[in-house]
């Protein structure tokens, strides 16, 4: 498929509420979208880095930079022949895993529309409909955390994760434990503990949680295997895990005895199949983390959600979940049992709204 034209569209959304997690609280989302034009076909590519550098170094500033210097004249005007071939092309490039996942997932979009199959062929998924939970932000208070669980559970979601924070956690989910005593619950705390502090958190192991995702350092495989020896509850690693090398390190330490797979954090959706067949193997669950994507990355999620490991509920949740007005023409809906349909169309299977594109559009480059 040889690259005749790439688009880069840096576009910043509207969220249909703020999202605050232990790193900051925001109001609007940010995001590239990638357009590759390849013999008659368009491919799409979502980068998920945001605005500002609390998840991961990566931006949308870095990202751009990487992407229009580096990533795009390796490929632009070269016959890329699949995801691989493009992974090989960019190897020399140190880390800028979430700019590389955005080119790759336009390349897959367009190697399914080549051969007229959905990623979820390509991948060899087999869940019509995959189930999916909802990430609930930090609230200003209990009271409010509870009303916004109230919502959700009334919306259908079977699921509920919370963010937590030092100062923001046993309490906090307490309450909801009390509340909801039958409710699929689980904690994200984005790295905001230390192995010291992180003894204020004991009390969550009475709490049957189904998890705590990244309660340490993004960079600490071995304390977080210190701590998953004082839980009884399974740690889940997020930000640590950035290859199948760090997967299979972690699940060797007993660092992380279930992993949360986003393809934009570990350079794409190749590196992620290659996390969960890793993950299979060693009967380790996963599940699919949202980064609260557009429908052009939600598709991408869906589809690879679908595959056999993919044992607990992911964040990828339903479209209104997160805009009103998203920049795809499709809108993915929550099913009455906590789940969306995965999409058959080849490749990501959708369409780009360019009204919606150009008018959440910050600026543009066309290679």
């Amino acid at each position: 498929m040889k690259i005749e034209k790439i688009t880069l569209t840096h576009l910043k959304m509207p969220l249909v509420s703020h999202f605050e997690t232990s790193f900051g609280r925001i109001y609007a989302r940010d995001s590239i979208l990638i357009t590759l034009y390849a013999e008659g076909i368009i491919g799409y590519g979502e980068c998920v880095a945001d605005r500002d550098p609390g998840y991961a170094y990566e931006t949308t500033g870095t990202a751009w930079h990487i992407l229009k210097d580096f990533i795009l004249p390796s490929i632009h005007g070269k016959d890329i022949k699949d995801p691989a071939d493009f992974r090989a092309r960019v190897a020399n490039i140190k880390g800028h895993e979430m700019a590389k996942a955005g080119v790759e997932m336009a390349v897959w979009d367009l190697l399914g529309k080549k051969e007229q199959k959905s990623l979820q062929s390509l991948f060899g998924g087999g869940k019509p409909k995959v189930a999916v939970g909802v990430s609930v932000g930090l609230q200003d208070t209990p009271a409010d955390l509870l009303k916004v669980i109230e919502d959700y559970l009334a919306d259908g979601y079977g699921r509920v994760k919370l963010k937590i924070k030092p100062g923001r956690d046993v309490g906090d989910v307490s309450a909801a434990r009390e509340a909801y005593p039958d409710l699929k619950l689980q904690v994200d705390a984005n790295s905001a503990y230390t192995l010291e502090s992180a003894k204020a958190i004991q009390p969550l192991d009475d709490l049957d949680l189904l998890l705590i995702e990244q309660p340490l350092a993004e960079d600490d495989l071995w304390d977080h295997h210190l701590l998953q020896k004082k839980f009884k509850t399974p740690l889940c690693l997020d930000e640590s895990i950035i290859s199948v090398r760090h997967a299979r390190q972690a699940i060797e330490m007993d660092a992380s005895r279930i992993i949360n797979i986003k393809a934009g954090r570990v350079g794409g959706l190749s590196e992620a199949l290659a996390i969960h067949d890793l993950c299979y193997t060693a009967n380790v669950p996963v599940w699919c983390g949202g980064m609260l994507e557009t429908g052009v990355g939600r598709a991408a999620n869906l589809a690879l959600a679908s595959l056999k490991n993919f044992a607990l509920p992911g964040d990828i949740s339903a479209t209104d979940r997160y805009y009103a007005q998203d920049i795809t023409n499709e809108r993915f809906s929550l099913n009455s049992d906590s789940t969306i349909n995965v999409p058959t169309a080849p490749g990501l299977g959708i369409t780009i709204d360019e009204k919606a594109v150009k008018k959440f559009n910050l600026k543009k480059y066309t290679l």
